[in-house]
């Protein structure tokens, strides 16, 4: 292979498909066809000797070649991109391009809506995507630029991953309104730890575990609740103890939010809790770019009032 014959628009077509893992959304973040996508992969996988991507599942999964161009290469299509525009191109009225953030429903039901609405008015080019957090590993998406912000609770991250703090989220207890165990305490009132712990309980967990921080602040008690329902989204736990005899414990923003359309009451805790201070996360490569820097700016005004 000879660099002055190679097409280096080919390398926009590798970096697509690293961040999408997919020869559609891939054509659709750089304006191409699902062809010529195909197409151009084709020539990448003949020019360098390497399948590159291999389909598994739905996904396009990189084999360890492509994981190895990755990074430089993107390093080096930001560096080109930055000497021959440098960063006073971007201008949130007339800009065209798509952000994408990682988080819980909690923003999705929360944030998401109201930040859209305002970003019509104000940036009508910016096109928002928001994945749940099951997607995967944050430093991984975050070191493939799949994604550019997470929110997320506290987590243990490499060096290159930049955060800030949003706000705390304390937890409420939430249960159908007229809930027959619970009818002789007085909403917003600490439930008894004997009662707490009697009821049957569900909780958001996107791993499966029946198991999460008000367990152990129970045991830090001497106590233990008994589970019965674990679900992937805030909302989908709200839902289920609307409709039973279940409780939940919520961040309490959200139960705030819901509680009046699912006909939910909101109690204390029996016991200390943890507060998790939720944060932003992002590429520490990212930290001085103005998108990045404007879009962060647009989440922290979003999220104020929670």
């Amino acid at each position: 292979m000879n660099i002055l014959t190679f097409d280096l628009n080919l390398l926009r077509v590798f970096d697509a498909l690293m961040r999408e893992r997919s020869v559609t959304r891939a054509g659709e973040r750089i304006g191409l066809s699902q062809p010529a996508v195909s197409a151009a992969l084709a020539r990448l996988r003949a020019a360098l000797d390497d399948q590159l991507f291999v389909r598994k599942g739905t996904e396009m999964t990189p084999t360890p070649r492509a994981e190895e161009l990755a990074g430089p290469l993107r390093e080096a299509l930001a560096a080109v991109d930055r000497s021959l525009f440098g960063e006073t191109r971007f201008d949130p009225a007339t800009a065209e391009t798509t952000f994408t953030l990682l988080g819980a429903d909690f923003f999705s039901t929360l944030v998401m809506p109201q930040l859209a609405a305002r970003l019509r008015r104000t940036a009508p080019g910016i096109r928002l995507r928001f994945l749940d957090s099951a997607r995967g590993d944050v430093d991984r998406l975050l070191q493939d630029d799949a994604i550019d912000v997470a929110l997320e609770r506290p987590l243990a991250l490499p060096d290159f991953v930049a955060s800030e703090p949003l706000f705390t989220s304390p937890f409420a207890v939430v249960a159908a309104n007229h809930h027959p165990q619970l009818a002789a305490i007085a909403p917003g009132a600490e439930i008894p730890l004997a009662l707490y712990c009697a009821l049957p309980h569900a909780i958001r967990s996107i791993t499966g575990e029946m198991f999460g921080a008000i367990d152990e602040a129970l045991a830090a008690e001497g106590a233990a609740r008994r589970v019965v329902l674990a679900l992937p989204h805030f909302h989908a736990v709200a839902r289920a103890v609307a409709e039973s005899d279940l409780v939940a414990a919520l961040p309490i923003q959200f139960a705030t939010a819901v509680a009046g359309e699912l006909g939910l009451t909101l109690y204390q805790l029996p016991m200390p809790s943890p507060a998790p201070e939720i944060r932003m996360y992002w590429h520490a490569r990212h930290t001085q770019t103005r998108p990045h820097t404007w879009l962060r700016a647009q989440v922290l005004d979003a999220v104020r009032g929670l």
